[in-house]
């Protein structure tokens, strides 16, 4: 079996300025509030290879794990998947942007399963992922907002 979630937002804000901000890996403990430490492992042109730590849960389990993301500028994609998949048979995740008359619009999907032994089925998971998701775009959103908010104003070339 398999699931699948899908969730987006519109964060009114510059394309460029998203776009750096939710793909610059270091500063993911700024941005999301689930993660306690980034740390990446390599780098090679657009294909970055990272360990995730979140804060500890509710049982004071703390969850890490090594991602990999490939990002494509031009194409305003992002495709990742978990390299150490944990309770996870699988974890495909693809972020795409788009520019909106309203700002940036940033959609995520995912396309996992669960192992049978996880703490969780898939329908469990897919539930929590959706609720997380709602949460971690929202505070992207805010954050994202207020750094364009205090971006100096572009000089104004006469015509």
């Amino acid at each position: 079996m398999a699931a699948h979630t899908e969730n987006e937002i519109t964060i009114a804000a510059p394309l460029d300025l998203v776009w750096d901000m939710t793909n610059d890996l270091e500063r993911w403990p700024q941005l999301f509030s689930e993660y306690a430490a980034v740390e990446v492992l390599s780098r090679q042109g657009d294909t970055v290879t990272f360990r995730l730590t979140m804060h500890p849960d509710d049982n004071g389990k703390v969850w890490s794990w090594v991602s990999e993301r490939v990002a494509d500028r031009d194409k305003l994609t992002v495709r990742a998947r978990r390299v150490e998949t944990g309770p996870f048979a699988y974890m495909n995740i693809i972020w795409e942007y788009e520019e909106t008359p309203a700002g940036t619009r940033m959609h995520w999907t995912q396309d996992f399963a669960m192992k049978p032994e996880a703490p969780v089925d898939d329908a469990g998971m897919t539930e929590m992922i959706n609720r997380n998701s709602r949460i971690q775009m929202a505070l992207i959103r805010d954050r994202v907002e207020q750094a364009a908010g205090e971006r100096p104003a572009a000089p104004v070339t006469p015509a």
